[in-house]
């Protein structure tokens, strides 16, 4: 009975031991998961273009309309670059008229959907079925409101830019405008919605598979943009008589 304890008591100090050990080793694994890696805080520190912190799928709003942008699915993103240069070049080099080209359309489908109808009392088959298509009233309402709150979000920075209080905000929406007439005189409006729209399914995914390369770029060229503004400002900028400032009342 001695002997037995006797070899008891070592293996029960043993699996003591053992716990101890183990609860250190999972605490001590667990403060090495808290603490960030050094991978991670040298991506933190790496410049991104616009100060962009999340992945550009994220910035693109994630979903179906970001897989369609970077090319998730080559299918869906192809046939959307193929409608639209159908769209452009039936409009733009074909010189077709849009309200024709919806009457054309609805006149065809009016008739075959009328023939086919009409067509199933001799053939023996069921009528085609036309579902009730019907705008909920919510969903109106929300795009009005959406697009009410853009518009008075507009005129509220269209009223500061115009009350003289920030010189560099207005230099560049003037710059802004400016090209964009100058670039709206070279094109017309279908050519230059379908170079935009061609842009946003080109772009983000190029971006995507060199960003790297580009935000070295860009904080190189911010960086000396920087300069030259700090330059412009002390020359230029801070010589102009600025508005009166004036609190702006909370309701």
């Amino acid at each position: 009975m001695a002997d037995h304890a006797g070899e008891a008591e070592p293996s029960l100090m043993e699996k003591v031991s053992e716990m101890i050990h183990n609860h250190d080793g999972s605490s001590s694994s667990d403060s090495d998961d808290d603490k960030p890696s050094a991978v991670d805080t040298m991506k933190s520190k790496v410049y991104r273009l616009f100060g962009r912190e999340k992945p550009v799928h994220k910035v693109l709003g994630g979903g179906k309309p970001a897989d369609i942008f970077l090319w998730r699915d080559k299918k869906i993103s192809g046939t959307v670059i193929g409608a639209a240069t159908a769209i452009w070049i039936l409009f733009e080099l074909l010189e077709y008229h849009l309200i024709a080209l919806v009457c054309h359309i609805a006149i065809v489908a009016l008739a075959v959907l009328f023939v086919w109808s009409n067509a199933t009392n001799f053939i023996h088959k069921s009528a085609p079925h036309i579902p009730d298509v019907v705008i909920p009233e919510k969903c109106v309402l929300e795009v009005v409101s959406a697009l009410r709150f853009e518009i008075n979000r507009g005129l509220a920075i269209l009223r500061e830019i115009a009350s003289g209080r920030n010189v560099k905000q207005f230099l560049a929406v003037v710059v802004g405008l400016w090209v964009v007439s100058v670039v709206g005189s070279w094109f017309n409006f279908v050519t230059l919605f379908y170079i935009i729209f061609v842009l946003l399914h080109t772009v983000p995914v190029l971006y995507e598979k060199f960003e790297d390369q580009v935000d070295a770029f860009g904080e190189k060229a911010m960086i000396e943009i920087k300069k030259q503004y700090a330059v412009f400002d002390e020359k230029v900028l801070s010589k102009i008589p600025k508005g009166p400032l004036k609190d702006k009342k909370k309701d």
